[in-house]
C-alpha cells in the first residue's frame, strides 16, 4: 500500500502561482510513475500531468502545457507540481496518484493504482 499525501493548495489571484507537494508515506516513488489530477466542481476528473519513474519525461495535459511544471526531489520521496500563470479555470480539487504498472507516466485515471486525498486550490479572477 502506498499512503500518499498532498499539500499546497489554497487561494491565489488569476496569474499567481502556486506548488503542490505530494508525499508518500514510508517509501520513495521510485516505482512508480506519477500524475496530477484534477476535478473542478461539477465535473470529471482529468489529468494534468505525469512523470516517469526515473523522472526523465514529463507530460502534460494541453490546457496547462507551458504553466505547469512536474517534478520530484533527487531521493524521490516528493512529487511537486509547479503552477504558474493560473487562470480561474484551474480552480479544482488536484490529486496525486501512483501508478505501479506504467514506466512512464498516464493521462489515464484507470492506470494509477493509488490516490491521494486531494489538496484544493482556488483561483479567483
Amino acid at each position: 500500500q502506498v499512503q500518499l499525501i498532498e499539500s499546497g493548495g489554497g487561494l491565489v489571484q488569476a496569474g499567481g502561482s502556486l506548488r503542490l507537494s505530494c508525499a508518500a508515506s514510508g517509501r520513495t516513488f521510485s516505482s512508480y510513475a506519477m500524475g496530477w489530477f484534477r476535478q473542478a466542481p461539477g465535473k470529471e476528473r482529468e489529468f494534468v500531468a505525469a512523470i516517469s519513474r526515473s523522472g526523465g519525461r514529463t507530460f502534460y495535459a494541453d490546457s496547462v502545457k507551458g504553466r505547469f511544471t512536474i517534478s520530484t526531489d533527487n531521493a524521490k520521496i516528493t512529487v511537486y507540481l509547479q503552477m504558474n500563470s493560473l487562470k480561474a479555470e484551474d480552480t479544482a480539487i488536484y490529486y496525486c496518484a501512483a501508478a505501479s504498472k506504467k514506466l512512464y507516466g498516464s493521462s489515464r485515471i484507470n492506470d494509477y493504482d493509488y490516490w491521494g486525498q486531494g489538496t484544493r486550490v482556488t483561483v479567483s479572477s
